[in-house]
C-alpha cells in the first residue's frame, strides 16, 4: 500500500502564535514576503465558519493554512512545465528548476497556496518538508509547534497517529465543494 501523507491540524489547540510559519521559513529558506504556512484569525479569508460569541464573550479562533496536497490537485494540472507533480506518497512538490514562473497554479489553487516569488522568478509553496521526510523525520512544522496542534502523518495507514486521531474526532476539510480532496484535515 502506498503512503498517503498529510498533515492534520487540531484546531482547538492551535493559539495563533505563527511558530509554524516561522519554523517553515527557517527551515526551507523561505523568502521575505512568502510563507508556505500562513495562519488566519476567524476573520480571515479561509476559515470554518465557527461562532465566535458575544459581547463580551468573545472568542478568537485559528486556522493555519499549508499546502492542502490535495488527490485531485488543479495546480499540477495547471503546470505547463510540469514543475507540480504529485508524489507516489501523496506529496504534492514544486521543483522550483522547473518552474516557469507563468503563476498559473497560484491562480487556479482555491486555497492561494502558490506564492510568487518575484526575486527568483518562480513560485512556491508548501512540500511538507520532503526533505526530511524522507529521511524518517516530521515537517518543521510539526515539530516546533509549541501547542502540538499540528500532526503528520501516513492517512493510508489506519494505524497512524493521524488516522487514529480522524477516526476519533469530528473533522473537516478547506472547501470541500472545490472537489481537490484536500489531504490536509482540521479537528474540531
Amino acid at each position: 500500500m502506498s503512503k498517503k501523507y498529510a498533515l492534520v491540524i487540531d484546531l482547538k489547540r492551535c493559539v495563533g502564535c505563527r511558530t509554524c510559519t516561522v519554523a517553515c521559513k527557517m527551515e526551507n529558506n523561505v523568502p521575505l514576503g512568502i510563507s508556505r504556512m500562513r495562519v488566519f484569525n476567524n476573520e480571515g479569508n479561509l476559515h470554518f465558519d465557527r461562532p465566535t460569541g458575544n459581547y463580551p464573550d468573545l472568542k478568537l479562533y485559528w486556522t493555519p493554512v499549508p499546502c492542502m496536497h490535495c488527490e485531485e490537485p488543479v495546480c499540477v494540472k495547471a503546470c505547463p512545465s510540469g514543475a507540480l507533480y504529485k508524489r507516489d506518497d501523496g506529496i504534492v512538490y514544486l521543483d522550483k528548476s522547473k518552474c516557469v514562473g507563468c503563476r498559473y497554479c497560484s491562480w487556479v489553487c482555491p486555497y492561494d497556496v502558490p506564492q510568487f516569488d518575484a526575486e527568483q522568478g518562480v513560485s512556491d509553496k508548501c512540500t511538507l518538508c520532503a526533505h526530511r521526510v524522507e529521511k524518517g523525520e516530521k515537517p518543521m512544522c510539526v515539530i516546533c509547534c509549541p501547542a502540538r496542534a499540528i500532526y503528520f502523518g501516513d492517512l493510508g495507514d489506519p494505524t497512524s497517529e493521524v488516522s487514529k486521531l480522524l477516526s476519533k474526532r469530528k473533522n473537516k476539510v478547506l472547501l470541500p465543494e472545490q472537489g481537490t480532496h484536500p489531504q490536509t484535515r482540521y479537528l474540531f
